[in-house]
């Protein structure tokens, strides 16, 4: 017999936690998806937000990057490769999107093996921080691959930065879209 109930109560209060913060990131990936492939109309001031709004995400985060270069070595390199193979992507977006022209205005859906992509970029990304936190230490460096062996923080500013490369093209992209978009119905 147990003297108390008390950690048995702690224990499935931590299982209960532990299960609602998995089903919280599963269900945030899942909404991600799906607001990544969902058909949208393209509007000119939306676009323009975006092309603002991402523009000022990608000059901040290269002003943090540069700063924090100082401290954890060449991190700049691994953002500068990230964000320039998610301008390859935005620009592979753009060129996968469905556009459609209909007389209330231009309704565009992006591509849903991409947003697969991103939506796998942002798992691999965890589970690799998750397996880099739990076997930390259990070789020596020469021994592993460099992907290995490089440090989590740089892999997480060039996934950052490969985001904001991404979502930057597609932005500017669908900006000039729609701008060219409103020129051919106003001819």
């Amino acid at each position: 017999m147990l003297p108390s109930p008390v950690p048995i109560v702690l224990v499935a209060l931590f299982l209960f936690v532990l299960l609602a913060f998995t089903g919280v990131i599963l269900l945030s990936l899942a909404l991600r998806y799906r607001a990544g492939t969902a058909r949208r109309q393209g509007r000119r001031w939306v676009a323009t937000m975006n092309v603002w709004m991402t523009s000022f995400s990608a000059v901040f985060f290269f002003i943090l990057t540069s700063v924090m270069s100082f401290w954890l070595g060449p991190i700049l390199r691994f953002a500068l490769a990230g964000i320039g193979i998610g301008a390859v992507l935005g620009l592979l977006g753009l060129a996968l999107t469905r556009w459609e022209f209909e007389p209330e205005g231009l309704f565009y859906t992006p591509s849903r093996w991409l947003a697969l992509l991103i939506t796998l970029a942002i798992i691999g990304r965890f589970a690799y921080g998750w397996w880099h936190a739990i076997h930390h230490g259990s070789n020596a460096p020469g021994e592993q691959h460099w992907l290995m062996s490089a440090s989590a923080a740089r892999l997480s500013f060039a996934v950052a930065a490969g985001f904001i490369g991404y979502y930057l093209v597609y932005a500017i992209g669908v900006r000039l879209r729609i701008t060219r978009h409103e020129r051919e119905r106003a001819n």
